[in-house]
């Protein structure tokens, strides 16, 4: 560095040493700059004038000429000491720069996903149950898929919770003396009917009940269905039930027997047929033969004859099919049911009074008790509540009245304690494929 200090000094102020100044100058710049190929040509050459005597004392008239060329020569050197470029060489792997210290990981961002709230649907409440039922005839259900159930049940276009069905068997009405266990006289008919209409029931028909039993169609929150059993003629309702319906609008149904043997049963037909364009009086099938029951053991053709011979009979005479079958002797079996329900019924009544009737909610015996006897046959193990309906007797309904309303009161009651669980079920598991309930 002190050589470069002279060497400024020296062209300023030019001795003999001048030039060997500059040239060791020249020199310290190719140190500085690192060209060490430079540096060696750049000494030899100097040490090569110098010693045969061509380096003179810039002090002559050649100065200024020496002093261009030299200072030529100085800008030449330094441009050599600038680092050559290098040429990229397109055979060689570049190689990967390595941290100079320990590299510190940079942490990666989780991402976070927050799940949509799922909501585990509430437990159902069990079947409702009441103590005025015989323990022996517990209530079945019929509809398989809760969501339809719950759906049907909390419409507000159907009927209310706790709507109730009385079935009402009359079998024989007579003015005189009762001489048999399935007659009543006409006070006791008449205690009947004034004893549902106190208790704030209202008749319906067949098809009303079957809408109401299979969807929770809409009927009166109390509803009776007041069936009379076997071929009655027309001045038997026109005597008994026809002021029911010119006062009130209460229908009544006839189990009606489809015999067709001789000028007698003609005769019948045709007076049915008079009474059946009114409207107010709801035929349905009570078999053909009648006299011998459908229940285990009989044939397919002979339960098929009954249950196809009725609906050839109404198509014919009254311009209807039946949707119910009265089971005569109130005897059936599971064949005669599956039988009945390719045939169309809706809906089949036995002659065992279990209890009323409710959406959804069918009383019924699974097995022989020494409480109703042998007797009863056990509608349990037909699994179709549907088709084995229970009915009142008419000789002991007005003793029911009171327990009848208070099941309804009573399911009601239940249902609105469980309403809140019930449609937080239907909303998480049911509303996506139903929809809202209406």
């Amino acid at each position: 560095m002190a050589n470069l200090v002279g060497a400024s000094i020296f062209i300023t102020e030019p001795t003999e040493n001048t030039e060997i100044y500059l040239y060791f100058f020249l020199c310290e710049l190719c140190v500085l700059c690192g060209d060490a190929l430079t540096y060696v040509f750049t000494i030899s050459k100097t040490f090569a004038r110098f010693f045969s005597g061509k380096i003179r004392p810039m002090t002559s008239h050649r100065y200024p000429m020496r002093l261009v060329w030299t200072l030529s020569l100085l800008v030449i050197t330094m441009a050599a000491c600038a680092p050559a470029r290098a040429l990229p060489n397109p055979t060689a792997t570049p190689t990967a720069l390595l941290p100079t210290g320990t590299p510190t990981e940079t942490p990666t961002p989780t991402v976070t996903f927050t799940p949509t709230p799922t909501h585990t649907p509430p437990d159902l409440p069990t079947t409702f149950g009441t103590s005025l039922l015989n323990p022996v005839d517990p209530p079945h259900t019929y509809v398989q898929e809760p969501c339809q159930y719950l759906h049907d049940k909390w419409s507000s276009a159907n009927s209310a919770p706790g709507t109730v069905v009385m079935v009402i068997m009359f079998h024989s009405i007579t003015k005189g003396e009762v001489t048999g266990i399935d007659q009543i006289s006409i006070k006791q008919f008449t205690d009947v009917m004034s004893g549902l209409s106190n208790h704030g029931f209202e008749a319906i028909n067949t098809t009303q009940l079957a809408d109401f039993m299979e969807h929770n169609a809409k009927i009166p929150p109390r509803s009776v269905l007041l069936v009379v059993d076997d071929r009655k003629s027309s001045d038997y309702f026109n005597t008994l039930f026809r002021q029911f319906w010119e006062a009130d609008q209460w229908p009544v149904v006839n189990a009606y027997i489809s015999a067709s043997r001789d000028n007698l049963d003609a005769a019948k037909w045709k007076d049915m047929e008079a009474l059946n364009a009114e409207g107010w009086v709801d035929f349905q099938a009570h078999g053909v033969v009648h006299n011998i029951p459908m229940w285990p053991g009989v044939s397919d053709a002979y339960i098929t004859s009954e249950l196809q011979g009725s609906i050839d009979a109404f198509k014919l005479h009254f311009n209807k099919t039946p949707i119910a079958i009265i089971w005569p002797g109130g005897g059936f079996s599971k064949r005669s049911v599956e039988i009945a329900r390719q045939l169309g019924y809706r809906l089949g009544f036995t002659t065992s009074a279990r209890g009323p009737l409710m959406f959804n909610w069918v009383p019924l015996g699974d097995k022989v008790t020494p409480v109703h006897g042998e007797g009863w046959q056990p509608e349990g193990p037909i699994n179709d509540p549907l088709m084995v309906l229970p009915r009142y007797w008419d000789t002991d309904a007005v003793i029911h009245l009171d327990d009848v309303v208070q099941i309804g009161q009573e399911a009601a009651a239940y249902a609105e304690k469980n309403k809140a669980t019930e449609l937080e079920y239907y909303d998480i598991v049911c509303a996506p494929q139903y929809g809202p309930i209406p």
